[in-house]
């Protein structure tokens, strides 16, 4: 397993939410606010900002099959992206709950 991968497992294992982001994304953007509206807890890993965010969105897309940003991690399960994120909000509340993010 690369070390890309294995940091971003890690990163997905030890919070309850993760937004894997890049700063200029703005479909990015509105994922954070909707979960910073939600009162949720969560890690923003910004792809663009780090020597290995290349390499961790690779390895996450051969892993989940998106191959966009964000990618959004709850409770350790693959939500999708923003859009997929705005198409759960009904339910987000309980999922954050359910994932310890609130």
């Amino acid at each position: 397993m690369s070390a890309a991968k294995t940091k971003a497992l890690k990163l997905i294992e030890e919070n309850p939410v993760v937004v894997f982001s890049k700063s200029w994304c703005p479909y990015c953007r509105t994922a954070k606010a909707t979960l910073t509206a939600q009162g949720a807890k969560f890690h923003v890993e910004e792809l663009d900002q780090i020597d290995d965010g290349d390499a961790i969105k690779a390895a996450l897309s051969q892993e989940n099959g998106s191959n966009t940003v964000p990618m959004i991690y709850i409770g350790g399960e693959f939500v999708g992206g923003n859009s997929d994120l705005q198409g759960i909000k009904k339910d987000l509340p309980e999922k954050l709950k359910k994932a310890g993010a609130v």
